[in-house]
């Protein structure tokens, strides 16, 4: 079983590896890769800048390390992906040692395989965004306060209240809540008065202050020392407030302008895809543990706890009541979920509790296999030319090994856990080696991006003229585009990105040039079946041009 185990973690790590070489994808990962180029190439690591602009959204650790890792590996998608990839690894590990802390140590190493096999783990790590990194820092702080209060060890609280602010400098106060909720809970369901008020975390909030002094710092001269810039379409914007308060809080209260009308299941449903191939195993787990707090009269034993349990339902709520949700939100809590999943898993698959339910949902799982390898099957064979011929046999073959695994294991609970994970990886091994790559050749940013880096043509000397900007054109052409909206103002020499009909319109005008590069574009994030389907795509393209001007 160990060398089982082991196996997994390295195919996991080897589908992640693969993912390395997809192009960044527009929206948020190609932003902040091309912020991150940015803020390598001009020095300014106090303030964060986007494209020449003051940036006042995301804070600035992300931006940290992944310009530092530039600085060392180069401009590509591999060093911008590294150190998320290394807290993801972080994460794997902390959801492991925290539930060894509660439980036996298989629940503890299923926990994390289940972590590590979620969908949402593989597609974190290539489209990666500020959530990996935060999501490893909150569970490593919640395993080490956990140590500390079963250990007493202060070396652990300190720890932990460091990884706090880590993940304040991430993403904010979410940092600083989900430990709030998580032990808060656990606190009161156990009647641990005493551990409500203590004067580490006095102390622990004041570390937390002064590590994020230079974040601080930088948000004031930036922002706070000049309310005469326009931010985010107002002066006299406060960046120190918009951190601690209006981007987190503000999305509550309507302080915030962010808001796309989410309501509290928007979260939920998009679990439903992001936490596959475990997501009714969590479902059924997580109201089965509320069930029996309830039946407990809210009150839990000594050796029980709520940690996972309060942690990812007061975190969910919370999100939940934002004016404004994306998906990823949630993946802050996947390592709590896990843990919760782990546990009910044991208990049906090793206890051997409740055999009829169990079969029900082997068989629902196995359905439910099957109609993904058949959605993957169609994708390798019938959606883009460029996926080699190889590629859907090799999957036919794998599904079929899939399919034998399943009927020869049909009476193995403990095998089911390990088919799943199999199944999840063989998915996203197909994906990151195949459908990706052949979808981000419609992302014109990257296209566009590298021949301009191919073609040594200065991205300084090149300018957007109305047209999308994309963000995956800076980072792939290793300078800025900047967004030029007049022609008088773009000298001859200079190259211009423009779309197809608008080079009609420059040529209306008088101005004189040289098409050297065409290509198309689509909205890569925004998947559609009539763009999947070769036979109606071209009406889903857009064209673009490059043109030097005379």
């Amino acid at each position: 079983m160990p060398k089982q185990i082991s196996l997994i973690f390295a195919l996991i790590a080897m589908v992640c590896a693969i993912g390395w070489g997809i192009d960044l994808m527009d929206i948020d990962a190609a932003q902040y890769a091309s912020m991150s180029r940015e803020m390598m190439q001009t020095g300014h690591y106090l303030q964060v800048y986007d494209l020449t602009q003051d940036y006042l959204d995301k804070p600035p650790f992300l931006f940290w390390v992944s310009a530092l890792s530039m600085k060392i590996f180069g401009i590509n998608g591999f060093a911008y992906r590294l150190p998320s990839f290394l807290f993801a690894v972080l994460a794997v590990y902390s959801t492991y040692r925290l539930a060894r802390i509660f439980y036996l140590k298989e629940i503890a190493t299923w926990s994390a395989l289940i972590l590590a096999g979620c969908q949402a783990f593989f597609l974190m790590n290539h489209d990666v965004r500020t959530d990996t990194i935060l999501m490893g820092w909150v569970i490593f702080s919640l395993w080490q306060l956990a140590a500390w209060f079963k250990t007493g060890r202060m070396m652990h609280c300190w720890i932990g209240f460091a990884a706090i602010a880590g993940g304040m400098m991430t993403k904010g106060p979410i940092a600083l809540l989900v430990p709030i909720f998580a032990f808060g809970t656990h606190f009161l369901l156990q009647r641990q008065w005493k551990n409500i008020l203590k004067w580490q975390y006095l102390a622990g909030l004041i570390l937390i202050a002064v590590l994020l002094m230079p974040m601080s710092i930088g948000l004031y001269r930036q922002f706070d020392q000049h309310p005469e810039k326009l931010v985010n379409g107002a002066k006299a914007v406060s960046g120190l407030r918009f951190f601690y308060w209006t981007q987190s809080f503000g999305r509550i209260t309507g302080e915030s302008t962010w808001n796309n009308n989410s309501n509290i299941f928007f979260l939920l449903q998009n679990m439903l895809w992001a936490f596959l191939p475990w997501i009714i195993f969590f479902l059924m787990a997580f109201f089965s543990g509320i069930k029996e707090i309830l039946q407990q009269k809210f009150r839990i034993r000594e050796q029980q706890e709520a940690i996972t349990t309060g942690g990812f339902l007061l975190t969910y709520l919370s999100l939940g009541m934002s004016k404004y949700q994306l998906p990823h939100y949630i993946f802050v809590v996947f390592p709590l979920a896990a843990i919760i999943t782990a546990r009910y898993l044991h208990r049906l698959l090793i206890e051997k509790k409740q055999p009829r339910l169990l079969s029900l949902l082997k068989n629902l799982h196995y359905g439910i296999f099957i109609l993904l390898w058949l959605i993957l099957l169609y994708m390798m064979g019938f959606t883009f030319e460029t996926i080699p011929v190889y590629a859907p046999i090799l999957a036919l073959a794998v599904f079929a090994g899939l399919i034998f695994m399943i009927y020869k294991n049909q009476r193995r609970n403990q095998s089911f856990f390990f088919i799943c994970l199999y199944g999840m990886i063989g998915i996203n091994f197909f994906l990151n080696a195949f459908f990706y790559p052949s979808l981000l050749q419609y992302q014109a940013g990257s296209t566009a991006g590298k021949w301009l880096n191919t073609q040594q043509l200065p991205a300084e000397n090149t300018f957007l003229y109305q047209y999308t900007i994309w963000r995956s054109l800076s980072f792939n052409a290793k300078g800025n585009v900047l967004h030029q909206d007049s022609l008088q103002l773009i000298k001859p020499g200079s190259m211009v990105i423009t779309s197809t009909a608008k080079m009609k319109e420059i040529s209306q005008s008088g101005r004189s040039f040289e098409l050297l590069h065409q290509g198309v574009d689509y909205p890569v994030s925004r998947l559609t079946l009539k763009f999947l389907n070769p036979g109606t795509r071209a009406n889903e393209l857009t064209g673009y041009v490059i043109l030097k001007m005379k």
